[in-house]
């Protein structure tokens, strides 16, 4: 990869994930400030996995067919952008509905052709994708840290236009991805349909289900959880930092963490230890200390994990089949997984409350553990 190519795929992460540390912190909050009951907040903040069971798989299967990953990327994010500006013609629950929905079908378009073209880039190289990856939670760090801070001073209500400038920031950063078509390999001439049916494959999409519906609480709710808690606007930027910041420091460390462990036990590690972290969320948010812990965590339950599924999917899903095995990937985990967590926590939140929600995520990532362990073999 040229280093040249390697600063536009960086700058494109860091915008990406920049949107979702301005989204996923505070859009919950945003929503509850226009009284939004909790079902509503649930199925709105639900939209972008939603959107991800369906789109990847339907770019991923175009791309794939056309070679065209570069152009579709900047097409997809040209009409997120327009498609979010629509939020700004009212503020009422079917606008909103209207616009986040198409805004989110094009978004998620995006990120699984990127993870294609960067791995295809770096060729057998791929532990610098952890290099390249950290930027995008640089720029999670720094949305949620700063945007926290001005949402403290001049109000939630400026969110919206702060969220469409990162939009922005996607748009001119996908302008100049470059094309990278797939390359040829042996499996070419193998079936899709044979990939999907070896149980290694079967075991590491549910787990990965299992690993995005134990996050779908916190990707929702848990601003609000510990907004309950009386932590300040700021204080939940803080907190979200740190997991980010832990996240990056395991993808700087990822190469060294893969040599060490090997890439089942580093998955297997991340989903034990999400199962006690949604413990402590679940029962002991009133100690800050737990929270900084829990938050730490952050850097296997989603840096460490993360870095795996995707070595592994590059692993099963190869030559002609790379997007549509990362676009498989982001249906089943961020998806379908992250769609039922959301729609689940709002509507059982107000009958449940936060300590079951929270400790149902715990048992989801035990279950996506069991069936790693048993069947997961690569």
């Amino acid at each position: 990869m040229q280093p040249q190519q390697a600063r536009i795929l960086a700058g494109f992460y860091f915008f990406y994930f920049a949107f979702v540390g301005a989204f996923s912190p505070y859009w919950g909050l945003y929503l509850q400030s226009l009284q939004f009951s909790a079902w509503q907040i649930g199925i709105l903040m639900s939209l972008t996995q939603i959107m991800r069971i369906f789109a990847p798989n339907v770019w991923g299967w175009v791309a794939d067919r056309t070679s065209k990953r570069g152009r579709i990327i900047r097409l997809a994010a040209l009409i997120s952008l327009l498609s979010y500006a629509g939020i700004f013609i009212g503020n009422g629950f079917s606008v909103l509905l209207v616009a986040l929905a198409s805004m989110s079908f094009f978004w998620s378009a995006s990120l699984p052709l990127v993870e294609a073209i960067t791995l295809s880039l770096l060729g057998r190289q791929t532990s610098g994708y952890s290099r390249i990856r950290l930027w995008g939670s640089v720029g999670f760090v720094v949305a949620s840290v700063s945007i926290g801070h001005l949402l403290e001073r001049v109000g939630v209500q400026y969110l919206p236009a702060t969220v469409l400038l990162l939009m922005a920031g996607i748009a001119v950063y996908a302008w100049w991805i470059p094309e990278s078509p797939a390359s040829a390999h042996a499996t070419d001439s193998g079936r899709l349909g044979d990939i999907l049916r070896q149980p290694a494959v079967i075991a590491l999409f549910a787990a990965c289900f299992f690993m995005a519906l134990a996050h779908g609480p916190y990707y929702t709710f848990y601003s609000i959880h510990l907004a309950e808690y009386g932590y300040s606007k700021s204080s939940i930027g803080y907190l979200w930092s740190i997991g980010v910041i832990a996240e990056i420091i395991a993808f700087a460390l990822m190469q060294r963490i893969i040599a060490a462990l090997g890439l089942r036990t580093l998955f297997l590690l991340g989903l034990l230890l999400a199962g006690l972290r949604f413990l402590v969320i679940a029962w002991l948010a009133d100690s800050i200390v737990l929270m900084l812990l829990a938050q730490v965590l952050h850097a296997a339950t989603f840096g460490t994990h993360h870095a795996a599924s995707i070595a592994l999917i590059h692993r099963f899903f190869q030559g002609r089949h790379q997007a549509k095995g990362q676009a498989l990937y982001i249906s089943a985990s961020f998806g379908l997984g992250g769609t039922l967590g959301g729609l689940a926590t709002g509507a059982l939140w107000g009958s449940l409350g936060a300590g079951w929600i929270f400790t149902l995520a715990a048992l989801s990532a035990g279950a996506g553990l069991l069936v790693a362990q048993r069947w997961l073999k690569c």
